[in-house]
């Protein structure tokens, strides 16, 4: 009878507990902010934030634990209310894997087969435990917890973002366990029928539509703008990742169908669903996945925006965050992206095969709004060592191809990734084509003449490449730099000659390795190294790279890319050289960003990146930068050094709104100083960094 009683108490207590009224804690919650907040006595949640004018999204959150997270979302003009979605709960699917810190280089490896050791998938499970609602600028975060899956524990965080109808659902969640690396896949799903239809860009830019069959298995879908899009009779809802944050670094920018829709995802979710998702085995190369060191708060997330006139809408208001994935012109300002691997040269030219009109690299970078291409050709494919006649036959047709498809609107230059004479890897350009050879017989001449090529140069030691660099004025640099084959450089060449020569120009900065607990990208690998160098008192620059090999038109080249903005006025024509460029490269004249945020101007007390000089009252040194935007800001960060010490001053940009330009001023105390240089990252992790400014 006792164990009866007993059974029945717990009965009772666990019908109150799942009924029971979930407190929200709304202490952080800025009743100023614009955005509407209600805790209904029915255990929900209602947040209604700014769209446009007298236009809101409408958000109910269900605090009951056996019931949908999301009760409805949709659009609210004046009294009507489009309802979009209904009964749907954000969906995360975690893997985790072992990474390899001993071998090469900690959490910088790039080297890592993550795939190929064994890893575990878990569904992220939410217990409705705690709620709440917080101001952040021009956002509101709404957290519940508790987000679990075996070995990892946190909370689920909506994020709503003023002025747009753009929200971001994310599992927040860390791990005790060293050594892990991870992938996740996300979405939402219903166990009602949401959609009638579901719609996405093919991979050739055509809108597709396809009709919701609530039965159909749950698939993959190769798919433009990274974006899958819920139809239903009160709008659109389109699901997407963060543009770069969310593609790890792979070697090739192949499409490895990002999304999928459909019913019981991974057999682990009940109902329909649209969402976002990573190819476990990559590229089949190198497949590093994401860092996720220890207490790290790892952020599986995505992006979601409404639309109540239907998908093309829909999608294009999600183009509109990357500018169409495409570079925009700037005025003053020419694009140039680096360290391509495309090895046309070899499979084409040298091949016999005959050369297009316009081949499919050329058509993807001038679709994607970049100027000028950097090219890293003969990566372990051709003879830099010789025979001499082949090299130089190989060295013709690079730069007859380079000739060939550039143009008035497009410069193609030549550019090697030679991986000799200075240790680990770098690239090299020069303002014209040159003829050298990467070998020299003790009984030859460094400088001859040939009767075909004309001035030849024989290289054999790293006092002669520099003496190179110099007498054709070109550059070089450090190629991802500290990872891949340039792990321990540039830092174990910092002393020598040609390092401190203004003819070595710094180092390469490319977002890898990935980790989501970062605000930014990359880990800072190469802009801790920027920072470095400039203690060090070397005057280097670092310029953004892609170091991808295949370029196709259905790639995900966007989320891979990144791109420089140089000061050039026009674009040089090949014949005449491209000396402005590698003159803007020098003086440090341009900013590297992934193209979503970009920095037009950025000064100390009146002097711009790359430039050197002594300011007045650096005790109140006057700071100006205009930036513009598409992602609502997170922060902008002034970093200043010594020449032994590091400083960050970071400036709150979360009460930005989304698509803005703005100029900003910062007074700050510059006194012992050395150098200030500035980054800017958005709600995305998207980003862009200037060169230095010298304080002398």
């Amino acid at each position: 009878m006792e164990m009866r009683i007993s059974a029945l108490i717990v009965l009772l207590l666990t019908v109150f507990c799942c009924s029971a009224q979930l407190p929200v804690n709304t202490t952080a919650f800025n009743k100023k902010s614009g955005v509407k907040l209600t805790v209904g006595k029915d255990n929900t949640l209602s947040v209604k934030w700014p769209v446009e004018k007298a236009v809101y999204g409408q958000l109910v959150i269900n605090l009951d634990q056996d019931a949908p997270l999301v009760k409805s979302i949709g659009l609210l003009k004046g009294t009507a209310l489009q309802v979009i979605a209904a009964e749907a709960d954000p969906a995360f699917w975690l893997t985790v894997g072992k990474r390899d810190l001993v071998s090469q280089n900690g959490w910088n490896i790039f080297f890592d087969k993550v795939p190929l050791k064994p890893y575990r998938s878990h569904k992220v499970d939410l217990k409705k435990s705690s709620a709440a609602v917080s101001s952040y600028g021009s956002r509101t975060v709404i957290r519940i917890g508790e987000a679990t899956a075996p070995g990892f524990t946190g909370a689920m965080e909506i994020t709503l973002y003023n002025g747009s109808a753009l929200l971001n659902i994310a599992a927040v969640v860390s791990t005790a366990a060293d050594s892990t690396a991870i992938l996740y896949d996300a979405g939402l799903v219903s166990k009602q029928r949401n959609w009638e239809t579901v719609s996405y860009a093919d991979v050739y830019d055509q809108l597709q539509t396809v009709a919701v069959q609530p039965g159909d298995s749950a698939k993959h879908q190769a798919v433009k703008y990274r974006t899958i899009i819920g139809n239903s009779k009160g709008g659109s809802i389109a699901v997407f990742p963060a543009p770069h944050q969310y593609f790890y670094p792979l070697d090739e920018a192949f499409n490895l169908k990002f999304t999928w829709y459909g019913s019981g995802y991974k057999n682990a979710f009940d109902g329909y669903g649209i969402g976002i998702r990573q190819d476990l085995y990559g590229d089949k190369r190198f497949v590093p996945w994401f860092n996720a060191p220890p207490h790290t708060a790892q952020r599986l997330n995505f992006f979601c925006q409404l639309s109540a006139a239907g998908a093309p809408a829909v999608l294009a208001d999600v183009k509109k965050f990357t500018h169409n994935d495409s570079y925009v012109a700037l005025l003053g300002y020419k694009t140039m992206s680096s360290h391509f691997h495309n090895e046309f040269v070899v499979n084409v030219m040298m091949a016999n095969k005959p050369m297009p009109d316009t081949p499919n690299f050329v058509k993807v970078f001038k679709s994607t709004g970049v100027d000028m291409v950097h090219l890293a050709e003969f990566h372990y494919t051709a003879h830099p060592q010789g025979p001499d006649e082949l090299r130089l036959l190989e060295l013709k047709y690079l730069f007859d191809m380079c000739r060939k498809y550039s143009d008035k609107e497009f410069l193609l230059m030549p550019g090697e990734e030679p991986n000799e004479f200075y240790g680990g890897h770098w690239l090299q350009i020069f303002p014209k084509p040159v003829y050298w050879i990467m070998s020299r017989k003790k009984d030859s001449l460094m400088e001859s003449v040939h009767p075909v090529y004309g001035k030849v140069y024989h290289i054999g030691n790293p006092a002669e490449m520099l003496t190179l660099l110099e007498k054709e004025g070109g550059l070089a640099w450090t190629a991802h730099a500290r990872t891949k084959g340039s792990t321990g450089y540039p830092d174990k060449y910092r002393n020598e000659a040609f390092f401190k020569s203004d003819r070595f120009l710094g180092a390469a900065w490319k977002a890898m390795p990935a980790d989501l607990s970062h605000a930014k990208l990359g880990n800072g690998r190469v802009l801790d190294l920027m920072d470095d160098m400039n203690n060090w008192g070397d005057k280097k620059k670092v310029i953004g790279e892609a170091d991808l090999f295949t370029i196709e038109p259905e790639n995900e080249m966007y989320a891979h890319l990144n791109v420089n903005y140089l000061q050039l006025e026009k674009l040089p024509a090949f014949d005449e050289g491209w000396q402005p460029v590698v003159d803007a490269m020098t003086s440090g004249r341009f900013f590297t960003t992934t193209g979503e945020v970009l920095i037009p101007s950025f000064t100390v007390n009146g002097r711009g990146s790359g430039s050197s000089g002594a300011i007045e009252n650096p005790a109140a040194a006057k700071i100006e930068f205009r930036v513009s935007w598409t992602f609502p800001l997170n922060f902008a960060e002034i970093v200043s050094g010594d020449g032994k010490n590091t400083y960050r001053h970071r400036v709150d940009l979360t009460s930005s709104t989304a698509f803005g330009e703005q100029t900003f001023r910062q007074t700050l105390d510059l006194r012992g100083r050395k150098w200030v240089r500035l980054e800017v990252w958005d709600a995305a992790a998207n980003g862009a960094f200037t060169q230095t400014v010298w304080l002398e």
